[in-house]
């Protein structure tokens, strides 16, 4: 029979003493001292000490003998202050403890490949293969009701801004200009596919013509996308669209529950509206469109000061239109030669730099690295260029503009995380503003929507759409939080004349755009209102508010890198019976198990 319990592992306290309870749970450790048994018995909630002694009764504690770690048991005994000197500090029902007076087994328990305990040390495919023990951790079942509030808060939030909550289709069109979809082929359709949603775009942009105005969904995403530590082939949006709204609506009700969720989920409090900056500044101050501001080291270029250096790393790389750009280490001018050594030889292998250049601006002295080609008047404009202060180190790297960006942002990354610059203890959020509308693929010799074809142009930037597209900006938006991109959106083109004007740009013809979009484009025919809207990565968000450093440790049950769930052998192989039932025949050789 089951005890039906009176509390959880994580309530009783000294106010309870004299009261009988009955507890449910796991069987987390396992002590016997001089024929007393002691058991902590875990549940969701915390542990709680009880404690099998045949003066309670003999019963009980002959049965207690039987216990091993993970069994699942119910007890029912006497609540009883501990002695000052064995009340544990370490555990909310430290105060206590449960002396026990009746005992059910419920389950047994072989022993576990790894250790029910926070800092396990064990493989992940191990503990992705037992994820229903890996659940059991304490830290992962933090994590889960992490992800839970946060949930609720979201829910809470938009419904009290008169949101209404839609659910759209898991089974669609398949869209491209994106990411590969995973296709889902039609029974009684032979030879048609459905495709699962990378986001539900078009259809909440339906929903802002259909006179909605104001939606949110928390959604599943899929994209057969390769795999890293903050990417899933499915993932969970908070989905969000309005109508008649511009940028400053979008940032002020993103603002508005990124501040609802710090609040409710970790008691953070952090100031709207938050700091803006386009993506040109993010790239050229930090060389990352998703800057961590928590700490400084902002970008200096020095290209004109060296423009004409005989330094030929620095002259020729101007010359061809490359840059010369560094930013400032504070306090880290005493660095050695063989710490700065072991810097440049990870500046190349792990960001792939061609060197690394650098200025020691010590009280003794300024040391550079090339002093033997740059004059010390080049050397000391620089040092006055950067603004460093006594003691301070400048690094440097020369090359390509695009690249030489994106390579300094890395070290820059590089060097916060080495030397322990970054304040962990804060949430800094910032909008990055202002995209290219088009990126251009040389091997395609063609322009892709940066974000999506939908994405309306900046409204300064319109003639430039088919005479310089690379210069048109987007009205399109990132919010960041602590250097990662947790969520994106754009205004929308609601105008038929530009969409078509977008199309061309992209290379889509009418009839290939009413081959793709017809639907959402014929919706459009019968007034479309404007609008706009955001999606926030619920996986990462959850990620970052648990420290966590994959989002597999905030999925319940994730994928490896490899796109396989190791505890359920997903994907696996099917019968010949289904195939032929899809009208699928596989190509000699696959689908092996």
């Amino acid at each position: 029979m089951t005890l039906i319990r009176t509390h959880t592992c994580g309530e009783l306290n000294r106010d309870n003493t004299g009261e009988t309870a009955i507890l449910n749970g796991w069987v987390d450790t396992r002590r016997d001292l001089g024929g007393v048994i002691f058991i902590d018995l875990r549940d969701r909630y915390g542990k709680t000490q009880v404690v099998f002694s045949p003066q309670d009764d003999k019963q009980a504690h002959q049965l207690a003998d039987q216990l091993r770690s993970e069994y699942v048991i119910g007890v029912e005994g006497k609540v009883k202050e501990r002695d000052p000197e064995n009340v544990n500090p370490n555990m909310s029902t430290g105060q206590i403890e449960l002396r026990v007076t009746s005992l059910q087994i419920y389950s047994k328990a072989d022993t576990p490949p790894f250790e029910i305990v926070d800092d396990v040390k064990t493989n992940e495919d191990l503990r992705l293969k037992h994820r229903y023990l890996d659940l059991r951790r304490p830290v992962m079942q933090r994590n889960m009701l992490l992800r839970s509030a946060i949930y609720r808060q979201t829910r809470d939030y938009f419904h009290k801004h008169d949101f209404a909550e839609v659910e759209t289709p898991f089974l669609m069109r398949s869209t491209p200009e994106g990411a590969r979809d995973y296709l889902v082929p039609s029974r009684v359709n032979p030879g048609k596919f459905y495709a699962l949603p990378q986001s539900p775009q078009t259809y909440k942009q339906i929903l802002m013509v259909s006179g909605m105005d104001r939606y949110f969904q928390i959604v599943k995403c899929f994209r057969d996308e390769d795999l890293r530590a903050d990417r899933q082939p499915e993932f969970t949006q908070i989905d969000v669209e309005m109508s008649f709204v511009d940028e400053e609506g979008i940032y002020s009700m993103g603002e508005g529950l990124m501040q609802s969720i710090l609040s409710g989920v970790m008691g953070a409090d952090v100031e709207a509206p938050f700091p803006r900056m386009t993506y040109e500044e993010a790239m050229k101050t930090y060389g990352t469109d998703k800057p961590d501001t928590r700490f400084d080291m902002k970008f200096v270029d020095f290209s004109e000061i060296v423009r004409f250096s005989e330094f030929r790393v620095f002259s020729k790389t101007v010359a061809e239109g490359g840059a010369v750009i560094g930013f400032v280490v504070p306090g880290k001018g005493d660095l050695g030669r063989g710490v700065l050594d072991r810097l440049t030889k990870r500046t190349r292998d792990e960001i792939g730099a061609g060197g690394l250049i650098y200025i020691k601006n010590n009280e003794e002295e300024v040391y550079s690295s090339v002093s033997k080609f740059v004059s010390d008047e080049m050397t000391a404009d620089m040092v006055s260029h950067s603004g460093a202060d006594k003691g301070d180190l400048i690094l440097i790297l020369a090359g390509p503009t695009k690249t030489v960006y994106k390579q300094l942002g890395d070290l820059r990354l590089m060097i916060a995380e080495e030397y322990d610059m970054i304040d962990t203890s804060r949430y800094r959020l910032l909008w990055v503003t202002d995209f290219p509308l088009l990126e251009y693929d040389e091997e395609d010799g063609r322009y892709y929507a940066m974000h999506h074809p939908f994405t309306s142009p900046h409204q300064d930037d319109m003639d430039k759409l088919e005479s310089d597209p690379s210069k048109v900006r987007a009205r399109a938006y990132d919010l960041v939080m602590n250097g990662s991109e947790i969520g994106g959106g754009s205004i929308r083109i609601h105008n038929s004349e530009v969409q078509s004007r977008m199309f061309k740009a992209l290379g889509i013809g009418p009839e290939e755009a009413q081959q793709k979009f017809g639907f959402l484009l014929d919706a459009f025919r019968y007034g479309a209102p404007p609008h706009g809207g955001i999606a926030l990565g619920l996986d990462r968000v959850a990620m970052l508010l648990a420290g966590a450093k994959s989002l597999r440790e905030v999925i319940a049950f994730p994928k490896n890198q490899r796109a396989v769930s190791l505890m359920d052998n997903c994907p696996d192989v099917v019968d010949e019976g289904q195939l032929e039932e899809l009208h699928i025949r596989l190509a000699p050789g696959t689908g092996d198990r």
